[in-house]
């Protein structure tokens, strides 16, 4: 089912709803989450999209998370979604501070928390194929290395924060 999605305007109100589908061949402006997943040793959950997510398949990302449907809280968003791609509930949340993202793939404004987690890590199979814990050290290697591909928006929105991290 093609879901409803709040659209944004520049000033991250809402200004109607689209379909998922229309969001993504028109690039609209909508509202995300994105959740970075740390051990209590520091490490940071970094997992492999698979090959058929609608936007940046079989990229690398170290953040959990998704679009914020239409009429839907952003923090419930958040829950919903590391739930869903990771299977971790009942955690504790600190909030990052937000940022915008854009390029010729999508558009949107992002609330973004990160987490201690010491549980297990279940994976949606439709939207993560691999996952593994790397310390902030191995990931930052990694984002400046050639040998994988990460998320651009991701490694934009909370690359900083991993890098200070070091």
């Amino acid at each position: 089912m093609d879901e409803l999605v709040a659209i944004l305007d520049a000033g991250n109100r809402v200004t109607g709803t689209a379909p998922r589908s229309v969001m993504r061949r028109d690039n609209l402006r909508h509202a995300a989450t994105g959740v970075l997943v740390r051990n209590p040793a520091g490490d940071i959950y970094v997992h492999r999209r698979t090959p058929i997510k609608d936007v940046y398949p079989g990229r690398y990302d170290f953040a959990a998370g998704g679009v914020v449907a239409a009429g839907e809280d952003p923090f419930h968003a958040v829950v919903r979604e590391l739930d869903e791609e990771l299977g971790i509930s009942g955690v504790e949340l600190s909030r990052l501070p937000e940022g915008d993202y854009a390029d010729e793939h999508t558009t949107y404004h992002a609330y973004l928390y990160t987490c201690v987690w010491d549980g297990e890590i279940k994976h949606q199979p439709e939207e993560v194929e691999w996952g593994a814990w790397l310390s902030p050290a191995e990931l930052v290697a990694k984002l400046d290395g050639s040998e994988w591909s990460f998320m651009p928006d991701t490694a934009a929105l909370l690359g900083p924060y991993v890098r200070s991290l070091l």
